[in-house]
C-alpha cells in the first residue's frame, strides 16, 4: 500500500469513520472506472480543482459522476469569478495529488485549510459515496455522515450548493 492511501486510512481511523476499501488498476478518469463501479455499492463523483482568475484561491467541486458542467455554467453558479482548471504544481502544492486523483481526502494535505469546497447538493441524498484515497488505484466507500464529519475535520470551507 502507498503512502497516500495509507494517510487517509490513518486519518479516517483516528475519526473513528468506518469506510470500505476497493483495490483496483489506477482508474485515472470516468471512463476507465466505470466497469471498476460497477460492482461497488456507492455514489461515485466526479472531483474537480479549479483556481480563480488570480489565482489566489482554490476551490475542489464535487458532484456526480454521471453529470457533467460546462465551466462556464459553474462560474455562474459558484459566483467566484473566471475560473480555470488548476495546474498539476497546484494539485500538488494544496492537495498532495496528482492529476487523475483528486479527492476531497487530498483536504488532508491542505494544512492552511486554503481550498474552499462546492458539493452538490444532491449528494445529501446518497446513503454511501466513494472517492479515491489521494490515488487512484482505490476507492474508498463511506457514510454521507462519515463524510461530513470528515470535511467538518479538515477545518476546510465547504458549502452544499444546487449545481445542475
Amino acid at each position: 500500500m502507498n503512502t497516500a492511501i495509507g494517510q487517509v486510512k490513518e486519518k479516517l481511523k483516528l475519526l473513528g469513520i468506518d469506510f470500505g476499501e476497493f483495490y483496483h488498476e489506477p482508474i485515472p478518469t470516468i471512463d476507465d472506472a466505470l466497469p471498476v463501479w460497477k460492482d461497488i455499492n456507492a455514489t461515485h463523483c466526479k472531483n474537480l480543482f479549479f483556481r480563480n482568475h488570480k489565482g489566489n484561491k482554490h476551490y475542489l467541486v464535487i458532484f456526480h459522476y454521471l453529470q457533467s458542467l460546462g465551466i462556464h455554467d459553474l462560474e455562474q453558479r459558484l459566483k467566484q469569478g473566471k475560473l480555470t482548471f488548476a495546474s498539476e504544481k497546484r494539485m500538488a502544492q494544496y492537495l498532495g495529488v496528482k492529476p487523475g486523483s483528486v479527492s476531497p481526502f487530498g483536504l488532508i494535505n491542505d494544512i492552511d485549510h486554503h481550498v474552499h469546497v462546492f458539493i452538490d447538493k444532491n449528494l445529501l441524498q446518497a446513503d454511501q459515496i466513494s472517492f479515491h484515497p489521494n490515488d487512484n488505484s482505490a476507492t474508498f466507500v463511506l457514510t454521507m455522515e462519515g463524510f461530513i464529519q470528515y470535511l467538518n475535520q479538515t477545518q476546510n470551507s465547504y458549502e452544499f450548493i444546487e449545481l445542475y
